[in-house]
């Protein structure tokens, strides 16, 4: 399907596009900011620069758009580098240089086939600079998460597609369980297990047999 603007009028569409404070940005913040997280925003320090910086809970959030980080779009390349329709990894987990490699060298020799996402539609106006465009950003990407998790931070993704009206709330619930899960982590950190000598049983006094309960203060 060929791209319904011209290359002018596409050229003045993406320029426009902040790379800042965007929407998907602001109801992350309004959301964290309502329900009592506080936070700072764009810290240099903390590799990667991340969108949203919670140093109480050690966790680092970026929030990605849908186009600019290929969310969900799918890599074929015909010369058998990547099978089976091997898709542009979209989480934090993966080697995404070598991947990147091959993606430039297929849209070099003309191989390069791209599946475009419901949430992610590659124009087709110069369409190989916009494909290797993304794939830098999610090569700076997967580089940025690893240097956060090596230096002791946890990396939350939240995508645009997530945040639509129907889908925001039960996102950033699960946001707040993870913010919360890498609080406890954080103030109990995980402690190193040993084996224990074997020993005789210590005498024990006698109990009376009966269940236990946990009460719950009324």
């Amino acid at each position: 399907m060929s791209d319904r603007l011209s290359p002018e009028q596409r050229h003045r569409c993406m320029s426009h596009i902040r790379s800042r404070n965007t929407k998907p940005e602001l109801k992350v913040r309004r959301w964290l900011w309502n329900h009592g997280y506080r936070y700072r925003l764009c810290v240099k320090s903390v590799p990667g620069s991340p969108d949203i910086v919670m140093r109480k809970y050690r966790t680092a959030i970026f929030v990605n758009g849908c186009f600019w980080h290929g969310h969900g779009v799918k890599l074929k390349i015909e010369n058998g580098k990547l099978k089976n329709g091997e898709g542009i990894p979209s989480s934090v987990v993966g080697n995404v240089q070598q991947d990147g490699r091959d993606a430039r060298r297929a849209s070099e020799t003309g191989n390069l086939n791209v599946e475009n996402s419901p949430c992610c539609k590659i124009p087709q106006t110069n369409r190989d600079f916009w494909v290797n465009k993304i794939r830098r950003n999610q090569q700076r990407d997967q580089q940025n998460y690893k240097d956060l998790q090596d230096n002791g931070w946890q990396v939350l993704v939240v995508w645009e597609c997530q945040l639509a009206p129907k889908k925001l709330e039960q996102t950033m619930l699960q946001v707040e369980i993870l913010l919360n899960e890498n609080l406890i982590a954080t103030l109990h950190p995980k402690r190193l297990r040993y084996d224990q000598p074997d020993e005789a049983p210590l005498p024990v006094a006698a109990e009376p047999e009966g269940e236990y309960h946990h009460h719950i203060p009324v």
